[in-house]
């Protein structure tokens, strides 16, 4: 007769699914903080002392080492889904008021750069610092794109340059008509940094030249303004008719700056440069062409005041005349050692507006002496230093020049 087991509880507890220890120990030592399938936390040495089973869900049988799934987030539908960011176009966002203050920053901090180098007497570095600003303001001026600056602001910005290419002009020659002071310059830094708030009237008076193009050093080839091709056929003929147009000064005057001879001094010696000619294979197509006179010594500084030259006389072939004579302002016992004598050849370019330097010679102190002298052509920019020279052509074509020396006994 066969026993009946009868079960005297209706509750019976449901089994728990076996998991392999090791397979819960590998998961918690290969970094992750909890078992995939189960919330219980990795501890220091965890994996060496399981005290309890993973309650989570086998996949498989149990045993196998294979842990259960993680549960699944609830689906979401699409007008749960966040809805994506609209970029409004370019033209419709607000000004970059960082930018602005960035730019008008660093007009400030040049600015401060060049009136510096212009009170410690480095007139080189002004002159180059002062050019590089104005350059800028000019280009912000002249700007056709959508512009975080007023008409207003840019109208105060165009004086500015204007002033600045006064100084500069002013340094340059000691009989420039432009004789702009130091101190008169300085009252340009409040409205220089602070030209977003500035609504006075401007404390001189000067005009904006927006057409004018202001070089900084060694820019004049690379600088590009759009114009239409109606406005440049008429200034080539303008200029080819010798019209007078209201553009500003774009070379010195017919007679030149040019200065006189010093006074002569016992045992001293003067020297008279006698420009002949320059030999350039496009000489014809040169406009307004006339020669600047500097003496520099090693660190590029000006020893002497700068001169021009008359626009030149004539063209011939390949040749352009000048025989002009320029009377060095200094004694030649007096030039500072490793000094040089610098010709910086220009002409006009109605197209662009502006006068650009095409070449330039130079004559060292141990090539002072009487007689003619030839000494070749190199690339712009002028390199004062002397440090980086590039010949303008391998042609023979140079530069002719005649000394004079004046020794008083």
């Amino acid at each position: 007769m066969k026993s009946i087991t009868i079960q005297t509880s209706c509750h019976r507890p449901p089994e728990r699914p076996r998991v392999s220890k090791r397979a819960h120990a590998t998961t918690l030592r290969a970094g992750l903080p909890f078992c995939s399938g189960c919330d219980i936390r990795s501890s220091r040495g965890f994996g060496r002392r399981i005290a309890r089973r993973c309650p989570c869900v086998l996949r498989g049988s149990g045993g196998t080492g294979e842990t259960g799934s993680r549960r699944r987030r609830p689906e979401r539908s699409p007008a749960d889904e966040p809805r994506p960011r609209l970029r409004r176009p370019e033209s419709a966002r607000p000004a970059n008021m960082s930018e602005v203050n960035k730019s008008v920053q660093k007009w400030h901090a040049s600015f401060r750069k060049a009136a510096d180098f212009d009170s410690w007497g480095q007139l080189v570095e002004a002159v180059d610092e002062y050019r590089i600003l104005a350059r800028q303001l000019q280009k912000e001026v002249q700007s056709t794109n959508a512009s975080d600056f007023t008409e207003e602001q840019k109208k105060t910005l165009g004086k500015i340059a204007t002033c600045l290419e006064m100084r500069s002009s002013s340094l340059q020659s000691s009989q420039s008509k432009e004789d702009f002071k130091l101190e008169e310059l300085k009252k340009l830094e409040t409205i220089i940094q602070n030209i977003l708030t500035y609504n006075k009237a401007f404390p001189f008076d000067v005009q904006p030249v927006p057409s004018r193009k202001i070089l900084a050093p060694g820019e004049e080839e690379n600088l590009e303004l759009e114009e239409e091709e109606g406005a440049e056929e008429e200034d080539t003929a303008a200029a080819g008719a010798g019209s007078t147009e209201a553009f500003p000064p774009r070379a010195p005057a017919s007679r030149g700056t040019l200065l006189p001879r010093l006074p002569s001094e016992p045992g001293m010696t003067l020297l008279t440069l006698k420009i002949e000619k320059i030999g350039l294979k496009d000489a014809g197509q040169c406009i307004d062409p006339y020669m600047t006179i500097s003496v520099k010594d090693l660190n590029g500084v000006d020893v002497n005041p700068v001169q021009d030259t008359p626009v030149a006389c004539r063209k011939e072939d390949t040749y352009i005349h000048f025989s002009v004579d320029v009377e060095i302002q200094r004694h030649v016992e007096k030039i500072p050692k490793g000094a040089a004598i610098f010709f910086e050849f220009k002409h006009y370019k109605p197209k662009k507006r502006f006068t650009s330097t095409k070449c330039f010679a130079f004559m060292e102190m141990d090539e002072i002496k009487p007689g003619p002298i030839v000494i070749e052509l190199y690339k712009k920019p002028t390199d004062f230093k002397r440090k980086k020279l590039q010949l303008l052509s391998r042609k023979q074509l140079y530069l002719h020049l005649h000394q004079t020396l004046h020794k008083d006994s």
